[in-house]
């Protein structure tokens, strides 16, 4: 069986506890939380009490997502991923999640990695004093100042952060930068999510991100497969944006269903 996760993001106007009851309903081993949905974090509820509600349905608190522009560095970022960091240990979450900046800023090569290796050098001990690991995102955009896995592979080695820092292998931004090099090694989770409208990929936007079937023109099964191949045996978690994904009462069904679907093409 694979292991299926959810990221809040898949039903975001659902309540913290129904998010957990759907995600033990569909036999998932794990779920990502986020900072950037409507209203407070866990609906203003206790970090501990969330934390032991996910232990109690069996599931994983995979990743607390997220310091956004993260490879912005300055004092005030430090702040931010500290207070974010306290958090996700308060919550029992086993790592946070890290989004670089994404305005067109650093996106040339050997900027991009300056700027994300001096943040990976500064986040690395904040991260070992609480514990914690860190789920780091590529964004497939061609404004983004961390875009290519590659460069990514080369600041986690460079700031000595093997075994702390592990990728995001987003199937949506993996198409989006040309599908390069996977780095099975330093995978930490896979975020799936499909486009079926035939678009050029520069075109696609996370509004077109939906549930993976038939339909999908992204390559998700193939992409899982490779992975899988390459030892990769982590956390396979839905992370769709497509307002027709958020507007379902109840997206179980059809979660279920998009599930089946990845599990007969992986295992096929």
């Amino acid at each position: 069986m694979l292991p299926f996760a959810l990221n809040h993001m898949t039903a975001p106007r659902m309540g913290w506890e129904a998010f957990l009851d759907l995600s033990k309903a569909l036999g998932c081993v794990g779920v990502e939380f986020r900072n950037d949905l409507n209203g407070p974090l866990f609906g203003g509820a206790d970090p501990a009490a969330v934390g032991a509600a996910v232990k109690a349905r069996g599931l994983r608190f995979l990743a607390l997502a997220e310091v956004k522009m993260f490879n912005d560095w300055s004092e005030a970022k430090r702040a931010e991923a500290e207070a974010l960091m306290k958090i996700a240990v308060a919550a029992g979450a086993e790592a946070i999640s890290l989004i670089p900046r994404n305005d067109n800023v650093a996106t040339d090569r050997a900027e991009s990695r300056k700027v994300t290796e001096t943040a990976l050098r500064e986040l690395l001990p904040m991260l070992k004093a609480h514990g914690l690991k860190a789920m780091v995102e590529p964004l497939g955009f061609a404004v983004c100042s961390l875009r290519y896995k590659d460069i990514l592979a080369e600041a986690i080695h460079a700031a000595g952060g093997v075994g702390t820092y592990y990728m995001v292998h987003d199937t949506f931004h993996h198409a989006l930068a040309g599908f390069g090099a996977i780095y099975p090694e330093l995978t930490g989770i896979v975020h799936v999510s499909g486009v079926k409208d035939m678009i050029p990929l520069d075109d696609m936007r996370d509004p077109h991100r939906v549930l993976v079937d038939a339909d999908d023109i992204l390559g998700n099964v193939a992409q899982i497969r490779a992975l899988r191949a390459a030892g990769y045996a982590g956390p396979i978690s839905y992370e769709p944006f497509a307002p027709s994904v958020h507007d379902m009462a109840d997206p179980t069904a059809a979660l279920a269903a998009s599930m089946e679907f990845i599990r007969k093409g992986v295992e096929a």
